[in-house]
């Protein structure tokens, strides 16, 4: 089995220092492949990200960073490709013990911060990182000036063959 992109960029907290941990990432070519594929872009060019984790009372911990990412996807509309650029913050806090819908009945989306379970002792960033290009990509990229067409009805010509006269065409070149 192979290992998920960006795996390898989660934290055990027990290599945590009392004072924080700050760091610096950049993606691995063979990561930004399968990131291409996995976020469904043309391409991936850069992917990096700068973060902070720092400890919390309570045995948590906040992880707080940016994530940059540079590369290309397919217009929505002439499947040009398009330049892809994000910049995003992540802030998110593991808590430890926390069972399903604890933290977030009251959250708005407006909230600052995420709450996420701590588990295997471990901060993920990895995950943490790959789900803020996820949400921050446009799902719908379109190159400028791209427009759709849209035809209301199909010409008369085509109105009046029927799909077995289409049939037959393709039967007299055979």
């Amino acid at each position: 089995m192979t290992a998920l992109p960006l795996a390898d960029w989660d934290h055990p907290i027990v290599d945590i220092p009392d004072g924080g941990l700050a760091h610096e990432r950049n993606a691995k070519p063979e990561d930004l492949a399968a990131l291409a594929k996995a976020f469904g872009m043309l391409s991936l060019t850069e992917l990096r990200a700068a973060y902070r984790i720092n400890r919390l009372a309570g045995g948590a911990y906040r992880l707080k960073g940016r994530v940059v990412a540079t590369g290309e996807q397919a217009c929505v509309v002439s499947v040009e490709p398009v330049a892809a650029k994000l910049d995003e913050p992540f802030n998110v806090e593991f808590w430890p013990g926390l069972k399903d819908g604890d933290g977030g009945e009251d959250k708005t989306i407006l909230d600052e911060r995420d709450v996420e379970r701590l588990e295997g002792g471990t901060v993920a960033v990895g995950r943490i990182v790959f789900e803020t290009v996820s949400a921050g990509l446009d799902p719908y990229p379109r190159k400028q000036g791209a427009e759709f067409e849209w035809q209301e009805k199909a010409s008369a010509e085509a109105q009046k063959l029927s799909p077995f006269a289409a049939l037959a065409k393709l039967k007299d070149k055979t």
